[in-house]
């Protein structure tokens, strides 16, 4: 069983507990207005350029791979995406998993998103907790419940995103409507799963109070939440979007004190733990 991915990332300490491996699965349904992984959006392998790199030397003229486009030596071209098949994956995670066990961590399945190509994310998953390892998804939450319901069993953390609480901001940001990702959010907590709530904070869109009002009444719904984090907006993926030839959104980083505010805030509607990713 295949299935395509954009990166294998080792000794990650911001996807779930302890140390872990993250694997980014491209495709994903929505397309959020500040989406930082654009290279995530499409489920198919990507050329990305990076002119900047190109020293102009001639060497590449002439050099084609097997898709007919030219060889860069210097990496003024690169393949965003490649086939991968469950054994190689698991493989790799396996590499690590000392530092798993000495740290509490683990394997994260993120993007894009790994409910997209959803039989190739059940058998890996199946596959790690066969091998103990502790195993995290990062999810947008938007897919049919029954693809969940087979994938939670293997999953022990999701950690959810909360992109926006009111459902036409959402369809506006996302491009698809919240009631799905809130339906699934609150089976997952009927299941007993453990959650930590994501939530991007971008100015200009979701930086509101009543947003904010919205994840602490959305927290007091849920009986296994663990945590929620607040991801303030950053400019690290704007680049990304001239390789690929696409305008790149652009929205003002907050401040750290901003960022407290909002931590602060949203802590004073709720008891579990709030802070920054």
């Amino acid at each position: 069983m295949n299935a395509t991915i954009f990166n294998i990332q080792k000794f990650c300490t911001n996807d779930g507990p302890g140390i872990r491996t993250t694997v980014f699965f491209k495709g994903c349904p929505l397309r959020c207005l500040w989406c930082h992984n654009p290279e995530s959006h499409s489920s198919a392998a990507q050329l990305m350029r990076y002119p900047h790199k190109c020293k102009g030397c001639g060497r590449c003229e002439g050099v084609s791979d097997d898709d007919g486009d030219f060889v860069c030596y210097h990496g003024a071209r690169e393949w965003c995406g490649k086939t991968v098949s469950v054994d190689e994956v698991v493989e790799d995670i396996l590499k690590d998993q000392t530092f798993y066990d000495h740290s509490g961590g683990g394997a994260t399945l993120s993007g894009g998103e790994p409910l997209a190509q959803p039989r190739f994310a059940l058998e890996l998953l199946k596959r790690l907790k066969l091998h103990g390892v502790h195993t995290a998804m990062e999810t947008c939450g938007y897919a049919p419940w029954q693809t969940l319901a087979e994938i939670a069993p293997y999953v022990d953390l999701f950690l959810f995103d909360c992109k926006e609480t009111d459902p036409v901001r959402h369809k506006e940001f996302t491009g698809v409507d919240n009631a799905v990702i809130l339906e699934n959010l609150a089976a997952l907590d009927a299941m007993g799963k453990d959650i930590i709530l994501r939530c991007p904070i971008v100015s200009l869109c979701n930086d509101r109070p009543d947003h904010y009002a919205g994840i602490y009444r959305l927290a007091s719904t849920l009986t296994h939440l663990k945590a929620i984090e607040i991801e303030p907006y950053h400019e690290l993926g704007e680049s990304k979007y001239s390789s690929l030839g696409r305008p790149a959104p652009h929205y003002e980083t907050l401040s750290d004190e901003q960022v407290n505010a909002i931590v602060q805030l949203i802590s004073s509607g709720t008891s579990v733990p709030v802070r920054k990713a």
